[in-house]
Protein backbone atom coordinates (compact mmCIF):
# COMPACT_ATOMS: atom_id res chain seq x y z
CA UNK A 1 0.00 0.00 0.00
CA UNK A 2 1.28 3.35 -0.70
CA UNK A 3 1.26 5.53 1.67
CA UNK A 4 1.94 9.31 1.74
CA UNK A 5 0.88 13.39 1.91
CA UNK A 6 -3.10 13.85 1.35
CA UNK A 7 -3.08 17.23 2.37
CA UNK A 8 -0.75 19.88 4.45
CA UNK A 9 -1.21 23.18 5.86
CA UNK A 10 0.87 25.60 7.65
CA UNK A 11 0.55 28.85 10.06
CA UNK A 12 3.28 31.16 10.98
CA UNK A 13 2.77 34.38 13.11
CA UNK A 14 2.99 37.69 11.95
CA UNK A 15 4.49 39.45 14.74
CA UNK A 16 8.29 39.64 13.88
CA UNK A 17 11.27 41.55 15.62
CA UNK A 18 15.39 41.36 14.21
CA UNK A 19 18.18 40.22 16.18
CA UNK A 20 19.97 43.81 16.25
CA UNK A 21 16.19 45.14 18.57
CA UNK A 22 17.16 41.97 21.32
CA UNK A 23 21.02 42.96 20.88
CA UNK A 24 20.41 46.55 21.72
CA UNK A 25 18.84 45.68 24.99
CA UNK A 26 21.27 43.13 25.97
CA UNK A 27 24.40 45.26 24.56
CA UNK A 28 25.61 42.55 21.94
CA UNK A 29 25.94 42.96 18.57
CA UNK A 30 22.94 41.87 17.32
CA UNK A 31 24.13 42.41 13.44
CA UNK A 32 26.86 40.24 13.74
CA UNK A 33 24.82 37.31 16.04
CA UNK A 34 22.07 37.70 13.19
CA UNK A 35 24.98 37.11 10.36
CA UNK A 36 26.32 34.59 12.75
CA UNK A 37 23.02 32.04 12.85
CA UNK A 38 21.73 33.30 9.27
CA UNK A 39 18.78 34.70 11.12
CA UNK A 40 17.26 38.08 10.16
CA UNK A 41 13.98 38.20 11.75
CA UNK A 42 12.39 35.89 13.68
CA UNK A 43 8.33 35.13 14.53
CA UNK A 44 6.71 35.51 17.79
CA UNK A 45 3.26 34.34 18.82
CA UNK A 46 0.88 36.96 20.18
CA UNK A 47 -0.38 37.60 23.50
CA UNK A 48 -3.32 34.85 22.33
CA UNK A 49 -1.28 32.83 20.54
CA UNK A 50 0.37 29.41 21.52
CA UNK A 51 0.85 25.61 20.14
CA UNK A 52 -2.95 24.92 20.14
CA UNK A 53 -3.78 28.12 18.49
CA UNK A 54 -1.42 27.31 15.34
CA UNK A 55 -2.12 23.68 15.59
CA UNK A 56 -5.49 24.99 14.94
CA UNK A 57 -4.61 27.08 12.30
CA UNK A 58 -2.67 24.63 10.30
CA UNK A 59 -4.94 21.99 10.92
CA UNK A 60 -7.96 23.60 9.10
CA UNK A 61 -5.93 24.96 6.38
CA UNK A 62 -4.99 21.71 5.46
CA UNK A 63 -8.29 20.23 5.52
CA UNK A 64 -9.21 23.43 3.45
CA UNK A 65 -6.93 22.13 0.68
CA UNK A 66 -8.75 18.62 0.67
CA UNK A 67 -12.39 17.38 0.32
CA UNK A 68 -11.87 14.21 2.75
CA UNK A 69 -14.23 14.52 5.50
CA UNK A 70 -12.55 15.13 9.21
CA UNK A 71 -14.39 11.94 10.34
CA UNK A 72 -12.69 9.74 7.96
CA UNK A 73 -9.65 11.19 10.58
CA UNK A 74 -8.61 7.76 12.48
CA UNK A 75 -5.42 9.48 13.99
CA UNK A 76 -4.00 13.09 15.43
CA UNK A 77 -0.56 13.79 16.70
CA UNK A 78 0.51 17.00 18.00
CA UNK A 79 4.12 17.07 18.17
CA UNK A 80 5.86 19.69 20.15
CA UNK A 81 8.33 20.83 23.08
CA UNK A 82 5.67 23.78 23.75
CA UNK A 83 2.18 22.08 24.55
CA UNK A 84 0.40 24.61 26.47
CA UNK A 85 -0.78 22.07 29.76
CA UNK A 86 1.25 19.88 31.68
CA UNK A 87 -1.52 17.55 31.66
CA UNK A 88 -4.55 18.00 29.13
CA UNK A 89 -3.61 17.06 25.31
CA UNK A 90 -3.19 19.52 22.89
CA UNK A 91 -4.24 17.24 20.32
CA UNK A 92 -8.27 16.71 21.52
CA UNK A 93 -9.00 20.82 21.21
CA UNK A 94 -7.02 20.39 17.82
CA UNK A 95 -9.64 17.12 16.77
CA UNK A 96 -12.29 18.89 18.27
CA UNK A 97 -11.89 22.39 16.56
CA UNK A 98 -11.40 20.48 12.52
CA UNK A 99 -14.73 18.57 13.32
CA UNK A 100 -13.25 15.15 13.44
CA UNK A 101 -14.83 12.27 14.67
CA UNK A 102 -14.82 11.10 18.42
CA UNK A 103 -13.82 7.84 17.25
CA UNK A 104 -9.93 8.19 16.76
CA UNK A 105 -6.96 7.85 18.76
CA UNK A 106 -5.10 11.25 19.63
CA UNK A 107 -1.73 12.02 21.54
CA UNK A 108 0.57 14.66 22.21
CA UNK A 109 4.47 14.07 21.07
CA UNK A 110 7.52 15.42 22.78
CA UNK A 111 11.05 14.83 21.35
CA UNK A 112 12.49 18.46 20.95
CA UNK A 113 12.44 19.30 17.55
CA UNK A 114 11.57 16.32 15.96
CA UNK A 115 8.27 15.44 17.76
CA UNK A 116 5.76 16.53 14.39
CA UNK A 117 8.07 14.14 12.22
CA UNK A 118 7.38 11.30 14.59
CA UNK A 119 3.83 12.11 14.17
CA UNK A 120 4.21 11.21 10.60
CA UNK A 121 6.09 8.50 10.85
CA UNK A 122 3.71 6.53 13.46
CA UNK A 123 0.92 8.07 10.87
CA UNK A 124 2.39 5.95 8.60
CA UNK A 125 2.09 2.77 10.26
CA UNK A 126 -1.30 2.98 11.18
CA UNK A 127 -2.49 3.91 7.86
CA UNK A 128 0.03 1.26 6.23
CA UNK A 129 -1.30 -1.46 8.39
CA UNK A 130 -4.96 -0.61 7.68
CA UNK A 131 -5.96 0.28 11.08
CA UNK A 132 -7.16 3.83 10.19
CA UNK A 133 -7.66 5.54 6.76
CA UNK A 134 -6.54 9.05 7.43
CA UNK A 135 -3.71 10.34 10.35
CA UNK A 136 -3.22 13.80 10.98
CA UNK A 137 0.70 14.77 11.97
CA UNK A 138 1.63 18.30 13.94
CA UNK A 139 4.75 19.51 14.37
CA UNK A 140 4.42 23.06 16.12
CA UNK A 141 5.96 25.24 18.86
CA UNK A 142 6.08 28.47 20.51
CA UNK A 143 9.50 27.87 21.53
CA UNK A 144 11.78 29.66 24.63
CA UNK A 145 14.73 31.28 24.86
CA UNK A 146 15.54 32.94 28.39
CA UNK A 147 16.35 36.44 28.07
CA UNK A 148 20.04 37.28 26.78
CA UNK A 149 20.88 33.76 26.07
CA UNK A 150 21.71 33.03 22.52
CA UNK A 151 18.46 31.44 21.98
CA UNK A 152 16.62 34.33 22.34
CA UNK A 153 17.78 35.18 18.79
CA UNK A 154 16.49 32.19 17.26
CA UNK A 155 13.55 30.52 19.19
CA UNK A 156 10.34 31.08 17.03
CA UNK A 157 6.98 29.94 16.45
CA UNK A 158 4.97 28.29 14.27
CA UNK A 159 3.66 25.22 13.09
CA UNK A 160 2.57 22.53 9.92
CA UNK A 161 -0.15 19.81 9.82
CA UNK A 162 -0.08 17.02 7.45
CA UNK A 163 -2.73 14.80 6.48
CA UNK A 164 -1.38 11.48 5.89
CA UNK A 165 -3.04 8.51 4.21
CA UNK A 166 -3.15 6.31 1.48
CA UNK A 167 -5.79 7.18 -1.50
CA UNK A 168 -5.15 10.90 -3.50
CA UNK A 169 -1.66 11.32 -2.57
CA UNK A 170 -0.03 14.63 -3.40
CA UNK A 171 3.37 12.95 -2.35
CA UNK A 172 4.19 9.40 -1.63
CA UNK A 173 6.58 8.97 1.06
CA UNK A 174 8.85 6.05 -0.21
CA UNK A 175 10.61 5.02 2.85
CA UNK A 176 11.63 6.67 6.59
CA UNK A 177 14.89 6.21 8.82
CA UNK A 178 15.50 7.18 11.94
CA UNK A 179 18.95 7.26 14.15
CA UNK A 180 18.68 7.94 17.86
CA UNK A 181 21.26 8.39 20.44
CA UNK A 182 21.55 9.21 24.19
CA UNK A 183 23.25 12.55 24.07
CA UNK A 184 22.08 15.59 26.17
CA UNK A 185 22.62 18.32 23.97
CA UNK A 186 19.28 20.82 25.00
CA UNK A 187 17.20 19.96 27.96
CA UNK A 188 14.13 21.64 29.99
CA UNK A 189 13.05 20.24 33.31
CA UNK A 190 9.59 20.36 34.25
CA UNK A 191 8.51 23.63 35.41
CA UNK A 192 11.30 25.00 34.31
CA UNK A 193 10.34 28.50 31.93
CA UNK A 194 13.38 27.92 29.38
CA UNK A 195 16.17 25.76 28.46
CA UNK A 196 19.68 24.78 29.05
CA UNK A 197 22.04 23.77 26.32
CA UNK A 198 25.45 22.57 25.40
CA UNK A 199 26.83 25.37 23.65
CA UNK A 200 29.45 23.99 21.03
CA UNK A 201 28.48 20.62 22.13
CA UNK A 202 24.92 20.83 20.23
CA UNK A 203 26.66 21.35 16.94
CA UNK A 204 29.46 18.48 16.02
CA UNK A 205 28.12 15.45 18.31
CA UNK A 206 25.01 16.46 17.85
CA UNK A 207 23.15 18.04 15.26
CA UNK A 208 25.98 17.26 12.90
CA UNK A 209 26.70 13.29 13.74
CA UNK A 210 23.04 12.76 13.97
CA UNK A 211 21.93 14.42 10.66
CA UNK A 212 24.80 13.17 8.90
CA UNK A 213 24.32 9.64 10.03
CA UNK A 214 20.51 9.73 9.62
CA UNK A 215 20.75 11.03 6.17
CA UNK A 216 23.42 8.45 4.85
CA UNK A 217 21.34 5.71 6.31
CA UNK A 218 18.30 6.65 4.30
CA UNK A 219 20.32 6.93 1.10
CA UNK A 220 21.93 3.72 1.65
CA UNK A 221 17.80 2.05 2.24
CA UNK A 222 16.98 3.54 -1.06
CA UNK A 223 19.92 3.21 -2.89
CA UNK A 224 19.97 7.04 -3.88
CA UNK A 225 22.33 9.90 -4.05
CA UNK A 226 22.38 13.86 -3.57
CA UNK A 227 21.42 14.32 -6.95
CA UNK A 228 18.41 12.09 -7.31
CA UNK A 229 17.20 14.52 -5.54
CA UNK A 230 15.17 18.22 -6.70
CA UNK A 231 14.96 19.74 -3.48
CA UNK A 232 16.25 18.72 0.93
CA UNK A 233 15.23 19.87 3.37
CA UNK A 234 17.16 20.24 6.97
CA UNK A 235 16.49 20.87 10.27
CA UNK A 236 16.84 24.31 10.43
CA UNK A 237 17.77 26.15 13.88
CA UNK A 238 19.84 28.79 12.52
CA UNK A 239 20.51 29.08 8.60
CA UNK A 240 24.41 28.40 8.92
CA UNK A 241 23.71 24.49 10.45
CA UNK A 242 21.53 22.92 7.28
CA UNK A 243 23.88 25.05 4.83
CA UNK A 244 26.94 23.59 6.30
CA UNK A 245 25.26 19.97 6.92
CA UNK A 246 24.28 19.91 3.26
CA UNK A 247 27.39 20.74 2.11
CA UNK A 248 29.03 17.82 4.02
CA UNK A 249 26.65 15.54 2.26
CA UNK A 250 26.90 16.84 -1.25
CA UNK A 251 24.01 18.39 -1.88
CA UNK A 252 23.57 21.55 -3.40
CA UNK A 253 22.87 25.50 -2.52
CA UNK A 254 20.28 25.30 -4.98
CA UNK A 255 18.46 22.07 -3.86
CA UNK A 256 17.91 23.50 -0.06
CA UNK A 257 17.18 27.17 -1.11
CA UNK A 258 13.36 26.05 -1.03
CA UNK A 259 13.27 24.97 1.87
CA UNK A 260 15.43 27.02 3.80
CA UNK A 261 13.50 29.71 5.93
CA UNK A 262 14.70 29.65 9.13
CA UNK A 263 16.45 33.15 8.44
CA UNK A 264 12.99 34.83 7.60
CA UNK A 265 10.78 33.45 10.88
CA UNK A 266 13.27 31.74 12.87
CA UNK A 267 13.79 28.59 14.86
CA UNK A 268 10.39 26.90 14.75
CA UNK A 269 11.36 23.87 16.58
CA UNK A 270 9.30 21.09 15.82
CA UNK A 271 7.45 23.14 12.61
CA UNK A 272 11.35 23.93 11.03
CA UNK A 273 10.99 20.98 8.76
CA UNK A 274 7.24 20.47 8.51
CA UNK A 275 7.45 24.23 7.43
CA UNK A 276 9.95 23.63 4.95
CA UNK A 277 8.94 20.63 3.42
CA UNK A 278 5.26 22.48 3.28
CA UNK A 279 7.58 25.71 1.48
CA UNK A 280 9.16 23.10 -0.79
CA UNK A 281 5.29 21.47 -1.76
CA UNK A 282 4.12 25.01 -2.41
CA UNK A 283 6.29 24.78 -5.41
CA UNK A 284 7.17 21.40 -6.40
CA UNK A 285 5.68 19.75 -9.49
CA UNK A 286 4.95 15.96 -10.38
CA UNK A 287 7.88 13.78 -9.93
CA UNK A 288 9.82 15.93 -7.78
CA UNK A 289 12.18 13.70 -5.14
CA UNK A 290 12.20 15.51 -1.84
CA UNK A 291 14.70 14.58 0.83
CA UNK A 292 14.31 15.51 4.13
CA UNK A 293 15.78 15.00 7.99
CA UNK A 294 14.54 16.14 10.73
CA UNK A 295 17.10 16.59 14.01
CA UNK A 296 15.53 16.43 18.00
CA UNK A 297 18.01 17.92 20.50
CA UNK A 298 18.36 14.45 23.03
CA UNK A 299 19.10 13.42 20.20
CA UNK A 300 17.42 11.76 17.58
CA UNK A 301 16.72 12.17 13.49
CA UNK A 302 13.91 11.21 11.50
CA UNK A 303 14.82 10.89 7.86
CA UNK A 304 12.14 10.41 4.55
CA UNK A 305 12.37 10.19 0.50
CA UNK A 306 9.23 11.63 -0.83
CA UNK A 307 8.25 11.69 -4.46
CA UNK A 308 5.90 14.49 -5.54
CA UNK A 309 2.74 12.71 -7.83
CA UNK A 310 0.51 13.91 -10.36
CA UNK A 311 -1.96 14.80 -7.99
CA UNK A 312 0.11 18.06 -7.33
CA UNK A 313 -1.26 19.81 -10.39
CA UNK A 314 -4.69 19.96 -9.55
CA UNK A 315 -4.57 19.93 -5.54
CA UNK A 316 -6.17 23.34 -3.88
CA UNK A 317 -3.37 25.60 -2.78
CA UNK A 318 -4.73 28.37 -3.42
CA UNK A 319 -7.24 27.54 -0.74
CA UNK A 320 -4.77 28.46 2.07
CA UNK A 321 -2.00 30.91 2.29
CA UNK A 322 1.27 29.33 0.80
CA UNK A 323 4.56 29.59 2.84
CA UNK A 324 5.69 32.70 1.03
CA UNK A 325 2.42 34.63 1.96
CA UNK A 326 2.88 33.40 5.46
CA UNK A 327 6.31 35.02 5.47
CA UNK A 328 5.58 37.81 3.97
CA UNK A 329 2.68 39.02 5.73
CA UNK A 330 4.39 40.65 8.79
CA UNK A 331 4.14 42.88 11.55
CA UNK A 332 8.05 44.35 13.45
CA UNK A 333 7.72 44.78 16.94
CA UNK A 334 10.62 46.11 19.27
CA UNK A 335 11.79 44.33 22.37
CA UNK A 336 9.24 45.71 24.63
CA UNK A 337 6.50 44.49 22.84
CA UNK A 338 8.25 40.97 22.27
CA UNK A 339 8.86 40.60 25.92
CA UNK A 340 5.00 41.46 27.02
CA UNK A 341 3.84 39.27 24.13
CA UNK A 342 6.03 36.06 25.18
CA UNK A 343 5.25 36.82 29.42
CA UNK A 344 9.06 38.33 29.80
CA UNK A 345 7.37 40.77 31.63
CA UNK A 346 4.70 40.16 33.82
CA UNK A 347 1.75 42.62 34.26
CA UNK A 348 0.37 42.96 38.06
CA UNK A 349 -2.93 41.86 38.77
CA UNK A 350 -5.50 44.26 37.38
CA UNK A 351 -3.00 46.04 35.09
CA UNK A 352 -3.29 46.99 31.66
Amino acid sequence: MNVGIVSYGAYIPRFRIVPPEIGRVWGSDGEAMSKGLMIFSKSVPGPDEDVITISVEAARNMMRRTSTSPKEIGALYVGSESHPYAVKPSGTIVAEAIEASPHLTVADLEFACKAGTAGIQMCMGLVGSGMVKYGVAIGADTSQGAPGDPLEYSASAGGAAYLIGSQDLIATINGTYSYTTDTPDFWRREGQPYPSHGGRFTGEPAYFKHVSACAKGMMERMGTKPEDYQYAVFHQPNGKFPTRVAKMLGFTDKQIEVGLITPHIGNTYSGAVPLGLAAILDVAKPNDRIFAVAYGSGAGCDGFDITVTENISHFKLDAAPTIQQLIERKKMIDYATYAKYRRKIMMKEGGS
